[in-house]
């Protein structure tokens, strides 16, 4: 057994019990924080994960999406256009395959909520969300990417968005002593990536939380109003009870937690209703020196200048094997054009969109529909074009922005203009993914329209309370884990402080 991990759940094959104070329902982002300030307050502490300890990172994307994803990083959402979104599956969550891109909460953001429930103000203050940010900053050593890690594919994204005149910048990440490997997707193979595997959760075990992974939480139990424990599956098929003594926490995920509420007969309330998320596009340009898009800091640069339109920029980093997928092309063209992967680089925009979707379950699997608004394919079609017009202004000579009505291949600035006239309105003609993912559970003061009060307490539930991004009231049109994992600390301040009223 390993430092960090308690219990392999590919070992228990019979029935396994426990008791802690607080159980702790994921280990990713949200249940880490959580972990570690229960942990750090002297509460007893289990938390339970799906995945495994990652090791042996492998740098091959497909490897690492049937080791260290969801669904083997094929979780779809439904709707007029199928648009696949990827989850972390191990211990430490997403954020040991995320691109360790850290932002703040936009004020303009907390305002929205604050402007659709008043009592956000004073349960939610910005002040105490940023606080408890500056911490979780400091202990992820969150910085600008350095230019000597950048690599190429991030200077000529600064290149572009200079000569457009759009603000930009270095993108913040939780990275210590990056080696710029490129490979924060598949997992960092030098420890670099902060991830909380590698310092919230080694801080929680510390002061004696136990990690049991490859556990599947089933259902939360329930007696008389009050959580009292989960119950759930080893993958070593045992049966596992953990009886919770104060509270349980679920940080499974936007999608996955409202799945268990709803396995637990807990359905009262919006429970998986108004699923909000950053759907993206991307763009591939061609240039005539090497940009080696597989090196150097995954994402290491952002354009912020269209944050207002609901658009923010980024370069992407992909194994050869995918960035292979993102050229354009048969027979003779595409092969002449995989002699030139070394040249290509991929950039995309995440969209603060405004479409809500739904999490239902099927055969015991999470199903999700989500339907872009007519406003959110304006915004596509929009970021295409600028993408387009980046990678022209950064000096590409091709440019292939992949949408139906304009050209395969763009080499001018009117060509990329056309983008806006020409370009489908049809959301099944851009090829998307989606991700962050937020509003499944959403806190609130009026229980009819949310489904946990201002304390992250369940309306109907005492002792249950949710700490993920399911209780974002919308999404925020930034990457969400420094927010997250604050928010999650208010929450464990929650339940700690009601944990010392329940003793006393």
């Amino acid at each position: 057994m390993s430092a960090l991990v308690h219990t392999d759940g590919r070992e228990v094959k019979s029935t396994l019990r426990a008791e802690a104070d607080v159980v702790i329902v994921g280990s990713g982002p949200a249940g880490a924080s959580v972990a570690r300030a229960c942990a750090l307050a002297g509460l007893e502490v289990i938390v339970l994960e799906e995945g495994h300890e990652a090791r042996d990172f492998q740098p091959s994307g497909f490897q690492a999406m049937a080791r260290l994803y969801r669904d083997l990083g094929t979780s779809v959402a439904f709707g007029p256009t199928v648009i696949p979104f990827l989850q972390g599956r191990a211990v430490g969550g997403t954020s040991v395959v995320n691109g360790a891109i850290s932002w703040k909460l936009p004020r303009d953001v907390h305002e929205g909520w604050v402007r659709a429930d008043a009592r956000l103000a004073d349960a939610l203050p910005f002040e105490a969300i940023a606080r408890a940010e500056l911490e979780v900053e400091a202990r992820l050593n969150v910085r600008p990417t350095e230019p000597g890690v950048a690599g190429a594919k991030n200077l000529l994204l600064a290149k572009g968005a200079e000569a457009l005149g759009l603000e930009h910048r270095p993108i913040r990440r939780n990275v210590k002593a990056c080696e710029g490997t490129g490979r924060c997707l598949q997992g960092c193979p030098n420890g670099a990536k902060l991830s909380v595997d590698r310092t919230y959760l080694p801080d929680a075990v510390e002061r004696g939380a136990r990690i049991f992974a490859g556990v599947t939480v089933q259902r939360v139990r329930t007696e008389r109003g009050r959580a009292v424990g989960v119950v759930g599956r080893a993958a070593g098929g045992g049966t596992v009870e953990v009886r919770a003594r104060r509270a349980v926490v679920l940080a499974a995920s936007a999608i996955q937690t409202p799945v268990l509420l709803r396995h637990s007969g807990l359905t009262r309330g919006p429970v998986g209703d108004g699923l909000m998320a950053h759907p993206g596009v991307s763009v591939t340009g061609l240039f005539d020196t090497a940009v080696n898009n597989h090196l150097g800091a995954t994402q290491g640069h952002e354009v912020t200048g269209l944050r207002h339109e609901g658009i923010k920029v980024e370069a992407l980093g992909f194994d050869l094997s995918i960035l292979a997928s993102r050229v354009p092309g048969v027979g003779r063209t595409f092969a002449q054009r995989l002699g030139q992967l070394e040249r290509y680089a991929v950039w995309g925009a995440a969209l603060r969109a405004g479409a809500k979707g739904t999490v239902r379950s099927a055969g015991g699997r999470a199903l999700v529909r989500y339907a872009l608004t007519p406003g959110d394919v304006l915004k596509a079609r929009r970021a295409t074009r600028v993408l387009t017009d980046l990678f022209l202004a950064a000096g590409a000579r091709e440019v292939y922005p992949g949408l139906a009505g304009v050209p395969v291949v763009v080499r001018t600035r009117e060509e990329a203009a056309g983008i806006e006239v020409n370009g489908s309105l049809q959301a099944s003609a851009y090829a998307m993914s989606m991700t962050h993912l937020f509003g499944t559970a959403r806190m609130g003061s009026d229980p009819s329209r949310s489904v946990v009060g201002l304390d992250f307490q369940h309306h109907d539930v005492a002792g249950l309370y949710v700490a993920d991004s399911s209780v974002f009231p919308s999404n925020t049109g930034v990457n969400p884990q420094i927010v997250i994992m604050a928010l999650a600390q208010l929450c464990a301040q929650q339940l700690i402080s009601g944990a010392a009223r329940q003793a006393a």
